[in-house]
């Protein structure tokens, strides 16, 4: 029998999916051999609702030191400055190339793609910088050793494009309207929601504790 599924729903653009960065990857470490991770981008910020910082950068200025206070996490003063001046920033937030970026990853590495996410993260929230910006990923594909010529080519493709947009549907699908969220697949039928917005290791870890418990007593067919 395979796995069950730990769904992760989130958005590179999300800061409560930042602050919950280190809570995600410390589930996923400590029950690796009991879940399977499936990071899936939520698409928070395309169509009408992408932004310009200009627009959402005073809001930001003021929701990052919540999520500060409550995960730990820290927001980087490069990323900051652009909430600050955000008539002097270009900056448009766009949950479209993040999303492809994640697609294409998973091509490569699918058992890294939660550590992926948390670095486009970090990349954003903490260094600075621009994930509408193609650029904003070469450094990772020198971490990961991934060719940038392919990386490039398949960002402007069509087809890791439409599994973005899939991945954008799916979430709909499992009704996801905020982020971050959690929950443990079972089967084509059977889905546990563990977490809607922030939630701490304890409380999640207690959760899967209790998901997998019921799971197990489940009478095999």
């Amino acid at each position: 029998m395979n796995n069950p599924i730990l769904i992760y729903c989130y958005d590179a653009y999300c800061g409560w999916c930042y602050g919950f960065s280190p809570v995600i990857k410390k589930i996923a470490a400590n029950y690796k051999d009991q879940l399977d991770i499936e990071v899936l981008s939520g698409g928070m910020m395309i169509g009408e609702s992408k932004m310009p910082i200009e627009k959402i950068g005073p809001y930001i200025q003021s929701a990052y030191k919540r999520v500060e206070e409550l995960t730990g996490i820290q927001f980087g003063e490069d990323f900051l400055w652009h909430t600050a001046n955000p008539d002097k920033s270009d900056w448009i937030m766009n949950s479209e190339k993040p999303a492809i970026a994640l697609s294409i990853f998973k091509e490569y590495f699918p058992e890294q793609q939660l550590d992926f996410a948390s670095d486009l993260q970090y990349a954003l929230n903490y260094e600075g910088r621009d994930l509408d910006d193609d650029e904003a990923y070469r450094h990772l594909l020198e971490k990961y050793n991934i060719p940038s010529d392919e990386f490039y080519s398949k960002l402007k493709s069509n087809d890791f494009k439409e599994k973005a947009f899939y991945e954008f549907a799916l979430c709909k699908q499992l009704s996801v309207d905020s982020f971050p969220q959690v929950l443990i697949q079972f089967n084509e039928t059977r889905f546990y929601l563990l977490a809607k917005g922030y939630t701490d290791f304890e409380t999640l870890d207690k959760r899967i504790q209790d998901v997998l418990t019921e799971i197990n007593n489940i009478p095999q067919t």
